[in-house]
């Protein structure tokens, strides 16, 4: 496994859940860490929890990964600190599960905006420093959801087989170039996501559905071994689902 000390990690979505368990983990590689979300007060708690429990430096930097110019100033930042971006985890997301016959089309914006454009501005403004060093690794976080749709499910779903065709296509433009590309796609995880879905008709549904879901870690992990590889090896995706999760 290669070593992660002194590299520079840039994870969006990092106040809670998947994001801030992925922080933790990178941290405690030997990772200097770059949080990015919209919620600054909870980054600040995190970077001294990080600090505190693996030694590390953990910068925090406030960004609506919606505003491109927000995610090229996190760039900038990164690139200020550090001197250059070695990983970028786009992993801010919203999944608001809804019916299409509800037409709960602002949420559909929400998710076009964050789950795909998010990825994009990403994507745009860590690959020109990557190329130039002719390294780096980009992992985007999708979902199973971006593998098969279930009722509910559709626009998201939609956004997240976006995520996996940019990885997809990435991968493949990228082969030559020192810069590897990862798509993570997660099952059911306990976090925060589910608590924002608004849709009376899908929290029905859900009411009686019962289901171990993954713990944040278990992804984090995921990522971990994913850049953890040598500089040769390139793990093109990862599903990580509950053991009886179909």
């Amino acid at each position: 496994m290669t070593s992660l000390n002194n590299q520079s990690a840039i994870i969006t979505g990092a106040s809670s859940g998947i994001g801030k368990a992925i922080a933790h983990q990178l941290a405690n590689e030997g990772t200097n860490v770059v949080l990015a979300a919209r919620r600054a007060d909870k980054l600040k708690d995190l970077a001294e929890e990080i600090a505190e429990q693996h030694g590390v430096e953990a910068k925090v930097v406030e960004t609506d990964v919606t505003k491109r110019e927000d995610v090229e100033n996190l760039i900038e930042e990164t690139k200020s600190a550090y001197g250059r971006v070695d990983i970028l985890v786009n992993n801010a997301g919203v999944m608001l599960l809804s019916f299409l016959k509800n037409d709960h089309v602002d949420e559909w914006e929400q998710m076009v905006d964050v789950n795909i454009k998010g990825v994009l501005f990403g994507i745009h403004a860590c690959l020109p420093a990557m190329l130039e060093q002719e390294a780096g690794h980009i992992v985007n976080v999708s979902s199973v959801a971006g593998h098969e749709v279930f009722p509910s499910s559709t626009v998201y779903s939609a956004t997240k087989y976006a995520v996996k065709a940019l990885s997809m296509g990435m991968e493949k433009e990228l082969s030559r170039s020192g810069v590897r590309v990862t798509n993570i796609s997660p099952g059911a995880v306990d976090t925060e996501l589910t608590e924002h879905i608004t849709d009376g008709d899908v929290i029905d549904m859900f009411k009686d559905r019962s289901m171990d879901p993954l713990e944040a870690d278990d992804i984090a992990r995921a990522v971990a071994y994913a850049v953890t590889q040598p500089s040769y090896v390139n793990v093109n995706e990862v599903i990580v689902r509950p053991m009886h999760q179909k």
